[in-house]
């Protein structure tokens, strides 16, 4: 039996991640995993529960023993937190001013690249986020890093009504000692500027196809 297929499509906010991912996991009959998602649930159980999610070691402890289990719901890989998916929640202004601290701790990498691997027991997949290519499936042949500038991305925050820094976001990302954001190496990088979605995930799969065959 062949090993699963892993497109990772890593990148900065706003960058079309997630959007692109789920029509390529849709067209292909894949898995999607939104990897950001699994970071916010955690940030949300480290709220719900009181934990000062500044501090590191409060947060590490938290992650070694939290009632979470990876289920495929309807093609999307998620964490459930004792059976509950908390899917609006995780989208709040709070959720996401915390994540990115949460996200910034060297066990909860860890915890989190543990996890994310071992989701091709559902098969193939279309995995999102800032360190697919770089560190949790760097051997997969299908890497992509999207990008647009700075304003374009803003923009699309704007937009969509979000309240979002992403000037902060990105350096944040980009800094932070446990598997930064940053272009993996032989990650094609797709600038999606000025093209619809389903123009670059068209293009995106014209590329997967060709290394497939």
């Amino acid at each position: 039996m062949s090993e699963p297929i892993v497109i990772a499509i890593d990148g900065p906010s706003a960058s079309g991640k997630s959007t692109n991912a789920k029509i390529i996991a849709a067209a292909l009959g894949y898995a999607y995993v939104d990897t950001g998602a699994m970071y916010r649930t955690l940030a949300w159980h480290a709220l719900q529960q009181s934990v000062d999610v500044n501090d590191a070691a409060a947060v590490a402890a938290l992650c070694s023993d939290w009632p979470a289990k990876l289920v495929n719901r309807e093609g999307s890989i998620w964490l459930e937190v004792d059976g509950v998916f908390p899917e609006a929640e995780i989208r709040t202004e709070e959720t996401s001013a915390a994540v990115s601290h949460v996200a910034a701790v060297p066990f909860v990498r860890d915890w989190m690249k543990e996890r994310q691997r071992s989701c091709v027991q559902f098969g193939n997949l279309v995995m999102e986020g800032r360190d697919i290519g770089s560190n949790i499936f760097p051997e997969t042949p299908h890497k992509f890093y999207m990008d647009a500038a700075a304003a374009v991305r803003q923009a699309r925050r704007d937009a969509d009504g979000v309240s979002d820094n992403l000037a902060v976001r990105d350096q944040r990302d980009s800094t932070r000692a446990a598997s930064p954001l940053k272009v993996a190496e032989g990650a094609t990088i797709i600038n999606n500027a000025g093209e619809t979605p389903e123009e670059t995930s068209a293009r995106i799969m014209g590329l997967v196809e060709e290394r497939l065959n």
